[in-house]
């Protein structure tokens, strides 16, 4: 038996929204499986991203976010923060692997790599 990545679901409160942004960041299709409270992200090469409703978001840093590589990745995280995504943070291990923190509008974490 083996398992297979289905779907990262992202836990937040107006679902319909951050599946919309998240839809333009990547490319994706809204289907709104249960409008506010579930909307899925359909993505043909990937996982897929699901988007549910908690009455409270989790509080600090996240445990688990989405790394994505762009191959410039100084025009991605721009057209990401164009979008209205947020630039929290740059690292790098050398000159060989540099990243970007972004967050989404609803405050999650994720990051792009370079290169």
């Amino acid at each position: 038996m083996a398992l297979s990545v289905e779907m990262i679901t992202v836990d937040c409160t107006d679902p319909d929204t951050l599946a919309q942004w998240w839809a333009q960041a990547v490319n994706g299709t809204v289907n709104a499986v249960v409008p506010g409270e579930f909307v899925l992200i359909d993505l043909p090469d990937g996982p897929n991203l699901g988007f549910q409703r908690v009455p409270d978001p989790t509080p600090g840093k996240n445990r688990v976010h989405l790394d994505f590589h762009a191959a410039d990745m100084e025009a991605e995280v721009a057209r990401l923060v164009g979008l209205g995504a947020t630039e929290t943070g740059r690292h790098n291990f050398g000159e060989e692997f540099n990243w970007v923190v972004l967050s989404d509008p609803a405050g999650n974490a994720f990051c792009i790599a370079g290169g």
